[in-house]
């Protein structure tokens, strides 16, 4: 079974004629076992265009990915390959090459719309493949995007209930992966009135809107306008050919980087450079990292959504991934409690139960910390409310063994020390005259070693009083038999023994409303500990949201500047 990393891509998404799209269980597992972050790079385009090219120079080798070199698609569904990322210690990066668009063979255009709406959903960068030049055509291939509103859905329809109807492709950009647009085979100049201009300022002229009210002029903005307004960033990259001849161009894998284009392979490196250090980890609304594990189960909620017959909600995606990371996040964090503490376990049985509760302690913030760093979406703090009840049992499990193993080493040292006693009392060495002192003076001593011996633990007291209390009818009978001792000093001596043993119990009672005291004391701390990390852990999520908020402001005032300047130079135009 393959593992991470992957030595090859392996099929995520199949798309199967007669079940439509399924994830292949082979691979969701690969995902659910990367805890990193993952950095997820989609290239979708029409087939035939070079996108497996990229991403096998992405994955840092030239095999891989199928490269279509006839008029049939190589890729069906959604490939993925998952490598160590190059740069960016502790990440995954996460690679995803959809089966070209426009495949005549396959006939249905709906299945298009959904892959194209996957690689949205599931990637942090998304890389649009095209051949030529930016103009009307290749415009018209990217339709898709402008159907983005019937295939994607932001808010669940309980979520919109709550809101005054808005129009939800304004939040888009919120959601969506940033756009790379790579041009292929590219052979025009890159100028504007013989001026010089970037690859980037090639693609924002080719998405300025016109002016006008006419459908005519509504279609051709209607493409543009949703790229614009949907992600969140724009970059081009235009490729020269890479080789001279068609028979160099349907054997891509084989050539050596000598073989080809140099201008080509220097452009690939850019590109790849730029993804190395520009593209950033997936992340959810609110500032969530997207892991491996993450982004499996977000495959599974989308593709599920749309086999179903749903239109995929991110909202709702976002909810069912919540609950599935904050269950875990509880598992989790009770398997670290139960790991710490069996690091303590030969500590047991504790002296005092201030130390026992110590231990309790630092093993449930350690726990705490496992579950705040997993848990998100919290909103009612159902998950932590269940981490503090199992955590709550779970100590209460550990008391009780702390207990147990008090009062068998408490058993174990009375045995061995009453040993003497028990064998003179079997033999009638006290009943005798004088007998009662003998005992009163081997029992004392007995209870004297008994309480200079360490590390009995809790339940010293009660199994000394229990031992004691065993000894009672003997003691009576040593005593009445005892014809030494007058009545009136046999009576004194019961007196004495009562008192010995109600100031025990006394003791015994002192020392569990202390426990009590101490128990009820720790709770109020652990809760203290729980709302402390709760409080840095909501004061972060925040944190995220507003950035995310400035980033999104500073993005829309962006755009507008963009637009503006736009207007002021086709004003100076018509002049």
């Amino acid at each position: 079974m393959a593992t991470f990393p992957m030595e090859e891509p392996m099929c995520l998404i199949e798309n199967q004629e007669s079940k439509g799209l399924i994830v292949n269980q082979e691979a969701l597992q690969i995902l659910l076992g990367i805890t990193q972050p993952v950095v997820v790079v989609a290239i979708v385009g029409k087939y035939r265009t070079g996108k497996s090219y990229l991403m096998n120079k992405l994955a840092g080798g030239k095999n891989g990915f199928e490269l279509g070199s006839t008029i049939q698609s190589k890729t069906k569904g959604i490939w993925m390959w998952c490598v160590p990322h190059p740069t960016k210690q502790g990440h995954a990066l996460v690679l995803l090459d959809t089966e070209g668009l426009g495949d005549v063979e396959k006939g249905d255009s709906k299945n298009d719309a959904w892959i194209f709406s996957l690689a949205i959903l599931l990637s942090s960068t998304l890389v649009y493949n095209s051949m030529g030049t930016i103009d009307q055509q290749a415009m018209d291939n990217l339709h898709y995007v402008t159907e983005l509103t019937e295939r994607i859905k932001v808010k669940s329809p309980e979520g919109q209930a709550k809101e005054e109807e808005v129009d939800e492709s304004g939040e888009f950009k919120r959601f969506f992966p940033s756009f790379i647009w790579c041009v292929r085979d590219f052979t025009l100049k890159l100028e504007k009135k013989d001026v010089p201009i970037t690859e980037d300022q090639y693609l924002l002229d080719a998405l300025e809107l016109k002016n006008g009210v006419s459908k005519r002029v509504q279609d051709y903005n209607l493409p543009r306008r949703c790229i614009r307004h949907y992600f969140h960033s724009h970059k081009c990259f235009v490729f020269d050919r890479p080789a001279s001849t068609s028979d160099s161009l349907q054997r891509l894998e084989e050539l050596q980087e000598s073989e080809l284009e140099p201008e080509f392979v220097k452009k690939t490196t850019t590109f790849c450079s730029y993804i190395y250090e520009k593209c950033n980890a997936k992340v959810l609304v609110g500032g969530y990292t997207v892991t491996g594990r993450l982004l499996g189960n977000l495959a599974v909620s989308y593709t599920e959504a749309i086999r179903s017959g749903s239109i995929p909600c991110m909202e709702n995606a976002v909810i069912a991934l919540a609950q599935i990371e904050n269950s875990r996040a509880v598992q989790e964090a009770l398997a670290k409690y139960e790991e710490e503490m069996s690091k303590n376990i030969g500590k047991f049985p504790t002296e005092t139960q201030e130390e026992f509760l110590n231990i309790h302690q630092e093993c449930e913030i350690e726990a705490t910390k496992v579950f705040m760093g997993l848990s998100f979406k919290d909103e009612n703090l159902e998950y932590q409310k269940q981490l503090i009840h199992e955590l709550a049992e779970k100590k209460s499990k550990y008391s009780l063994y702390n207990e147990e193993e008090s009062a068998k080493k408490c058993k174990a040292i009375l045995q061995k020390l009453s040993e003497s006693l028990e064998r003179d009392i079997s033999e009638g060495k006290f009943s005798k005259p004088g007998g009662y002192k003998q005992f009163l003076a081997e029992k004392n001593s007995l209870v004297e070693e008994y309480n200079k011996t360490n590390d009995k633990g809790l339940k010293a007291l009660e199994i000394l009083q229990e031992f004691l209390t065993e000894k009672e009818n003997v003691e009576a009978a040593i005593l009445q038999a005892d014809q030494s001792l007058t009545d009136k000093e046999k009576e004194i001596e019961e007196q004495r023994a009562q008192t010995e043993a109600a100031e025990r119990e006394k003791q015994i009672v002192e020392e569990n409303n202390r426990r009590l005291e101490e128990e009820m004391e720790n709770q109020k701390k652990c809760l203290e500990d729980h709302q402390k990390m709760l409080e840095e852990k909501m004061e972060e999520e925040k944190k995220k949201i507003i950035e995310q908020n400035e980033w999104m402001i500073k993005e829309k005032l962006k755009v507008e500047e963009e637009a503006a300047i736009k207007d002021a130079e086709r004003s100076d135009q018509t002049r």
